[in-house]
């Protein structure tokens, strides 16, 4: 039977299960925190950034989350150096220019502090440089694309928290903790009937839980 992991991914950790030997390993990686064989990232999340990851053992189900071109949404709250105008707002919902071209349409808005867990290490804080937070939902998957977006719009990204992926939240879950994804029968059914030629209908999945 397939299975479905939410985990959630603290600051530092390698979206990986193993690491290649690369400057300062070994590393934190994925296997540090779950313990269940056969399954693999169902897309990134870079190891200077925090949040919702999702883990799965089923191919076709794996594609349909992080191949770029069915256009999955995926919610970020970022923390962002400055005070955030309604013009960078504006901007972000409307596309920016990166090296790499304009981006899809945003939507972004201004919000207060969550109640999140805490990062570790703390976000180096400076009494003369406030700060803000932003919500921020893209359907791209480019590298590193919140922090380039938030930077080209002149408020460089502190703090990145991806929130959710489609209707899967990490809502619930403590850092570095994971839990089984329900209804994966449901689950595939909802993702198979809900795209329509490589568009996510609606920008959502189903009400499916999980």
């Amino acid at each position: 039977m397939s299975r479905l992991i939410l985990f959630n991914k603290p600051y530092g950790v390698l979206p990986q299960f193993t690491d290649t030997g690369t400057a300062g390993s070994p590393r934190p990686t994925l296997s540090d925190y779950v313990d269940v064989p056969g399954v693999y990232p169902a897309g990134r999340l870079d190891m200077d950034s925090e949040g919702l990851m999702l883990l799965t053992d089923d191919g076709r189900l794996q594609a349909r989350i992080s191949d770029p071109k069915y256009k999955m949404p995926k919610t970020y709250l970022v923390q962002v150096e400055g005070e955030v105008t309604e013009e960078a707002l504006a901007a972000l919902r409307k596309g920016v220019r990166l090296k790499d071209g304009v981006t899809l349409p945003a939507e972004a808005e201004r919000i207060a502090e969550p109640q999140i867990w805490p990062r570790n290490p703390p976000v180096r804080f400076r009494k003369t440089v406030p700060d803000c937070w932003v919500k921020l939902t893209i359907n791209e998957g480019r590298n590193r694309q919140v922090r380039r977006m938030t930077a080209a719009v002149g408020f460089p990204t502190l703090r990145l928290v991806r929130w959710s992926v489609g209707d899967w939240a990490v809502e619930g879950l403590g850092q570095s903790g994971w839990r089984e994804g329900r209804d994966l029968a449901g689950i595939r059914a909802c993702l198979w009937w809900g795209w329509s030629d490589g568009i996510f209908r609606n920008g959502r999945i189903c009400n499916y839980g999980g």
